[in-house]
Formats: C-alpha cells, sequence, structure tokens
C-alpha cells in the first residue's frame, strides 16, 4: 500500500466546534486524502462507533484512514493503518498482527527514534515538534527545520513535518525534503475547515511543485 498523500490530518475533538464526523468530512471535501484518527482519551467501545462512522465516510472520499494506537480497533474497522507512539507497542509487534496490509506510521523526535522507526519497518513517520505548540510542549522544545531536514536525509522512509504547522510555515517544512505535513489544529480550529483544508492543500501542491522545479531531492 502506498504513502500517496502530502497531507496528513490528526483528529481532535476537543478543537473543532462541529461533531468531529462533521469536521473531517470538511477536510475531506476540501481534498485532504489522509486521516488519523487519535482520540486517545475516548472508551475502547465509544472509539470503535466513531472509527466505523469513519471508515465509511474516508471509502467515501477515497481517503486513507488510519487509527491511532489501537490496533485491535484498526483491524476491526479494517483502516488502511495504524499510527504508534513511542508509548505504544513496538512496530515489529505491530507488523506480526497486521502484516502488509495496513500501513504503520510512528511518532519520531528525533533522528535516533526515525533511525529505529525504519529499523523496525515502519512505512512512514512524523517528526516533530518542528514548531512551537501547546500540544506538543511536553515532548521537549521544537527541533526546528534544520534537524527535520536531517532526519529527511538520512532516513528512507516517508517523512511528515509535525508540529506547529501552518499556512505561514508550511513552506519551510515542505522545503526540507518532507514528503509532506502532518496538521492538527490549523485545520481542526479553523471556522471554514473545507476551505483551509483546500487553501492547504493548494499550498501543498504549488510548494511540491516549487521544490520539484528547483530539483531539490525528495525522498
Amino acid at each position: 500500500m502506498a504513502v500517496d498523500f502530502k497531507l496528513y490530518l490528526i483528529t481532535d475533538r476537543n478543537a473543532t466546534k462541529l461533531p468531529l464526523v462533521e469536521a473531517v468530512k470538511q477536510a475531506l471535501e476540501g481534498g485532504v486524502k489522509a486521516i488519523q484518527l487519535r482520540e486517545k482519551d475516548m472508551p475502547v467501545r465509544e472509539l470503535l462507533s466513531l472509527a466505523k462512522d469513519m471508515r465509511q465516510l474516508t471509502r467515501e472520499f477515497g481517503a486513507k484512514l488510519f487509527i491511532n494506537d489501537r490496533i485491535d480497533v484498526a483491524v476491526a474497522i479494517e483502516a488502511d493503518g495504524i499510527h504508534l507512539g513511542h508509548q505504544s507497542i513496538p512496530c515489529k509487534a505491530a507488523r506480526s498482527v497486521v502484516g502488509n496490509r495496513m500501513l504503520i506510521g510512528v511518532s519520531t523526535h528525533d533522528l535516533a527514534e526515525a533511525r529505529q522507526a525504519e529499523a523496525e519497518g515502519a512505512d512512514l513517520i512524523t517528526a516533530g515538534p518542528v514548531f512551537d505548540t501547546p500540544s506538543k510542549r511536553g515532548m521537549g522544545s521544537p527541533m526546528g527545520t534544520q534537524k527535520l531536514g536531517e532526519i529527511v536525509r538520512e532516513v528512507n522512509l516517508p517523512v511528515f513535518g509535525l508540529g506547529g504547522v501552518n499556512g505561514k510555515n508550511l513552506g519551510s517544512v515542505l522545503y526540507t525534503g518532507a514528503r509532506g505535513v502532518a496538521m492538527i489544529s490549523a485545520i481542526m480550529r479553523a471556522n471554514d475547515i473545507k476551505k483551509t483544508a483546500g487553501d492547504m492543500m493548494e499550498m501543498v501542491r504549488l510548494m511540491d511543485q516549487m521544490v520539484c522545479i528547483s530539483c531539490k531531492p525528495r525522498e
């Protein structure tokens, strides 16, 4: 299964004014092609019900659905992928469960973790926080684009810059050679999610063209 997207939207039902399914629908209408359902504090039965709704919705839009951490939920709804954090089960163990029928994403915070994720068979990684953001302050100081670029150069995996990424700094993330960007608040908190998602997708498309024209290597 290919990592064929550039913008990876991570959900946060507490960040949006809309019911989460409606918020995600608007993002999909704006062109987003990959959703990570990340509602860590939700009871598993509620999460499963929500995941079923998200699975139906993403299929309607031809988008990929990742489930954060809960492999059981991912398997139950036939998700496209699972995303693992630093407290999740190891990537190798997840692979033994899902085989090659799902993509595995891994959250990383430095080069060592990125290399470990690659060695354990991850299909993609998020790297961050790139910029300061309240939701990631517990993960240490922002790495900035220079360290993000180092990760991009040193691992042979699609890398998605995460943490404080928005319309103003998106270009600097992609210019590192990162495959794409992962976003939460920049889209989920927007008053018009569909328009904002569409604007972000267009920025990614234009920046990708600029990077290709400048012949900057892409992973």
